[in-house]
């Protein structure tokens, strides 16, 4: 039988949960989230677990933030006895369904979750590999998630890319799919990709993330031959206007992606020729 009962605890006494996957932004979403608890209060109480002489929050890491920023004394919260692996998924899940999720965030979910779950399930059963069975519980992360086994452990591959290139492909620099690919590659031939990409100003197409690998897995991918794929003219390269990330960083809430920065560029362009022309006429 599951113990647990609702308290009234101090934000300080819930430490956050140990490699928690998402990161508690402070943006826009943030400020409306504050306004809500200062007008409404705490809705739903968080969900912790007791842990040494305090309490590690499982759910519930953007209320606590929330309710620090408006120096509450005390926070709902829902404690509740649970192993490690229950709480990696019940941390998990509760999460996952949230809108505007980063790559790396979704990465490292799926890995703690995929880990936790063939902990539970302990040893395969007879007549069945160990890979058969991560294989059934990839099935079931995806089921539950609304993906597919294979984008499970497409995104899972992303925790093995060195940091600069994930925050890259957060940053929407680097498409999905050639990360993926990229993730392949030598923590080493990735730290060169990386420094060769800030000094030419290009990104590797998919097609050249799997050249790259190959030549990888050939132990064939030298500095020279990493910068003569990423420097080719790509087929289909058109010209394009370059204004770097940082430069328009300022201007858009932290948790905004190049594409979206993007998408609010061109409406606001659009505005603005819209009115251009009606004042014309």
């Amino acid at each position: 039988m599951v113990k647990e009962f609702i308290s009234q605890l101090p934000p300080n006494k819930l430490t956050p949960f140990k490699k928690h996957p998402y990161q508690v932004r402070e943006d826009a979403a943030m400020d409306e989230l504050v306004e809500s608890v200062r007008t409404y209060g705490i809705l739903s109480p968080l969900l912790a677990r007791p842990k040494g002489d305090g309490y590690e929050l499982v759910s519930g890491h953007r209320r606590r933030l929330a309710a620090q920023k408006l120096g509450l004394p005390t926070v709902p919260v829902l404690v509740r006895e649970m192993t490690d692996d229950e709480a990696v998924i019940l941390m998990v899940d509760s999460n996952l369904q949230r809108e505007n999720l980063l790559p790396s965030e979704k990465a490292f979910a799926y890995k703690m979750k995929l880990e936790a779950m063939k902990r539970q399930a302990g040893r395969p059963k007879k007549n069945q590999s160990q890979v058969a069975t991560k294989y059934d519980t990839a099935s079931v992360i995806g089921h539950e998630s609304g993906e597919s086994r294979d984008t499970v452990f497409r995104y899972i591959r992303l925790t093995n890319l060195v940091p600069p290139l994930l925050q890259m492909v957060d940053d929407g620099r680097i498409a999905f799919s050639p990360a993926v690919e990229v993730s392949y590659l030598t923590r080493d031939e990735q730290t060169e990709l990386w420094d060769l990409i800030g000094r030419e100003d290009a990104t590797p197409s998919l097609s050249q993330s799997l050249r790259m690998k190959r030549l990888s897995r050939e132990a064939k991918l030298t500095p020279e031959v990493l910068y003569a794929i990423l420097t080719e003219e790509k087929p289909n390269q058109k010209e394009q206007i370059r204004i770097k990330t940082e430069s328009l960083r300022k201007y858009f809430p932290r948790n905004y992606s190049a594409q979206q920065m993007e998408r609010e560029i061109i409406k606001l362009l659009e505005a603005r020729y819209r009115a251009k022309d009606r004042g014309e006429r």
